[in-house]
């Protein structure tokens, strides 16, 4: 299962780790070791961004040491891992940072970020310096880029005849696995399903035993994940445009000269950029190959989908976190 920890709990262990001896940068002959952690597959668009160019891109002070397949630390561990001084670097979530600060689960909201551009817009605007400070100070977590994850949809064991999802009310009684974090949760219940937390290397097991009835994760990780093999049909939801953020090490940071420092932020746009074009390609040309694989893909009603999921928000305890007149920013951003 995925580890849960409230904020409160996580800052404490960071203070109680803070004089331990940190195994996330180590010192050697030729320089630094950044050590990577990720429940994502070797092959997954993101863990390839980071290996293809930001390890090359940073080879000249240090070396690149990757854990797939949450083999290093497992899912949602991850910050903890880093804030402690055991990790440096890792692929997050809004929705793993909103564990740690609730105000985080802006980003991670139905229907909120538009596409992946509007993603970069937000992150490199001055509305953002204040959660990076914020997770900085607190948690000793530099956020250094933004990635495209892809647009989320629902992904079914149900052939279409069986389960014909058009509205939130055709999701009802469905148990959709979803992350353990609370707004992943959130979510899950604001489209209309039962939301099953699960870690997301026991996804593909869950399906194909019936566990759970179904997943929700952008066309590009159906295909990495073969998620295919196990299901019957994607309804188009798009209900999240979801992102990822890079997020290193304060303290590795800290100890590196300036020109280091400036490598390591190019190194980490480069390798953002480079997956968000591959993800961007991946997206536009695997519904074909998935069809090929027998499962049925189709767009159910949009805009029930997104005045419900958005309705669910509004005066909820998930949005009583969020920065008066945040919300409007960021639509801004996207016009």
């Amino acid at each position: 299962m995925i580890t849960k920890l409230t904020r409160r709990a996580a800052l404490a262990s960071v203070a109680a780790f803070g004089l331990a001896t940190s195994i996330a940068t180590t010192a050697s002959a030729d320089g630094m070791t950044f050590t990577m952690a990720t429940s994502g597959s070797e092959t997954d668009q993101r863990s390839v961004a980071l290996a293809d160019v930001f390890a090359p891109m940073v080879a000249g002070f240090a070396d690149y040491k990757p854990g797939y397949n949450g083999t290093m630390f497992a899912q949602g561990a991850e910050l903890e891992a880093i804030a402690r001084g055991n990790l440096t670097m890792s692929i997050t979530s809004a929705q793993e940072l909103a564990q740690f600060f609730p105000e985080f689960s802006i980003f991670a909201t139905g229907y909120v970020h538009q596409d992946a551009a509007h993603q970069v817009r937000v992150f490199n605007d001055p509305l953002m310096d204040p959660f990076k400070a914020k997770v900085e100070d607190e948690l000793g977590v530099k956020l250094l880029s933004v990635m495209y994850l892809g647009k989320r949809h629902v992904n079914l064991r149900f052939t279409r005849e069986e389960k014909d999802i058009q509205t939130p009310a055709d999701l009802a009684g469905v148990n959709l696995r979803m992350p353990g974090t609370d707004a992943w949760q959130f979510l899950g219940k604001a489209l209309g399903a039962s939301p099953t937390p699960l870690a997301f290397t026991e996804v593909y097991t869950a399906l194909s035993t019936g566990a759970v009835d179904g997943q929700d994760n952008p066309l590009p990780t159906v295909v990495d994940k073969k998620f295919y093999e196990v299901t019957k049909q994607i309804a188009l939801t798009s209900h999240l445009v979801d992102l990822n953020y890079i997020a290193f090490s304060k303290e590795t940071w800290d100890a590196m000269s300036p020109d280091q420092q400036l490598i390591v932020q190019r190194a980490a746009d480069a390798a953002a950029a480079y997956g968000r074009l591959k993800q961007l390609d991946q997206e536009n040309n695997l519904a074909e190959f998935i069809r090929s694989q027998g499962v049925e893909i189709y767009t159910p009603d949009l805009a029930a989908f997104r005045d419900h999921v958005q309705s669910q928000y509004v005066g909820s305890e998930a949005a009583a976190s969020w920065p008066e007149g945040l919300l409007e920013r960021i639509n801004e951003l996207g016009n």
